[in-house]
């Protein structure tokens, strides 16, 4: 066993036993004072956060899982965005590497004090970099002790954003590239095993079919698998401010959460934890 927990100053790792590593990119609320003076009160409220995701995967420890959360703030720097901010939907709107307005396109920066380049530079190098080694080196290990890995890229959203899908969100809400990221068919298979064993909605590679963190690290053929799960907050969550977690309804969900990790783990296992 080797659960050892690692902190470091942009975020904390623990290292576990399986080969499974969840990783959190949106749950971090820090922001550095000096960016927060240049910042929209409406930016203070971190409204974009993917609240209480470690609270709701407290399973995982017990699992042997990996988890890899960050300390800072989305709204600083998307680590789920590609390095040269390119769009992840061609044609749809979405925000980007350095936010300027939350999903409801509200103002995150004061007129005229936006990140200039050079800053958004440092900012890549600081928080971005940093997170993203330590998501491979931890991969990498996994990998080499197991002789494949799942990565399960957790997030959460409020049911209803109009700039970013119309009407209510399904609940769960699977992404693997459209099967390049995972094992051919793993995502409609966990989505089939929400469906028969809840009342949960759910959908495979609908609207939001992985970032850039399942696209660029998930290769089936090296036995690397990527899936992200957008998880309604609704199931877990008041979509209001203050955005207070509900127990209950957690209770509910999370078993969920953990069948469809377990069942993943079981067709990798199946599999050989490759494609080819």
């Amino acid at each position: 066993m080797t659960d050892i927990d690692e902190v470091f100053p942009v975020y904390c790792l623990h290292r576990g036993s399986i080969p499974l590593l969840i990783s959190m990119p949106h749950v971090g609320t820090n922001i550095p004072d000096d960016v927060l003076r240049d910042m929209t009160e409406d930016a203070g409220h971190l409204d974009d956060t993917d609240w209480h995701i470690e609270r709701l995967y407290g399973f995982a420890l017990a699992m042997g899982a990996s988890l890899l959360v960050p300390k800072y703030s989305r709204y600083l720097v998307d680590l789920n965005r590609p390095p040269d901010d390119a769009n992840l939907y061609p044609g749809k709107n979405t925000t980007g590497l350095f936010p300027q307005d939350s999903f409801d396109q509200l103002s995150l920066y004061a007129e005229g004090r936006c990140p200039d380049a050079q800053q958004k530079a440092e900012r890549r190098e600081r928080y971005w970099r940093p997170y993203h080694e330590a998501l491979k080196a931890e991969l990498g290990r996994l990998k080499a002790l197991h002789g494949h890995v799942l990565l399960w890229d957790a997030h959460s959203i409020r049911s209803c954003i109009p700039r970013l899908f119309e009407g209510r969100l399904p609940d769960f809400n699977f992404g693997s590239a459209d099967g390049a990221s995972a094992l051919p068919g793993l995502a409609q298979t966990l989505s089939d095993v929400v469906t028969a064993c809840s009342t949960y909605s759910s959908v495979a590679n609908g609207r939001f079919k992985g970032g850039y963190i399942t696209r660029c690290y998930g290769n089936p053929a090296t036995g690397v698998h990527a899936m992200q799960l957008e998880l309604a907050q609704c199931t877990y969550m008041s979509e209001q401010r203050p955005y207070d977690y509900q127990p209950d309804a957690a209770e509910r969900v999370a078993p969920v959460i953990q069948a469809v990790i377990n069942q993943a783990l079981i067709a990798l296992r199946t599999m050989g934890g490759s494609s080819a």
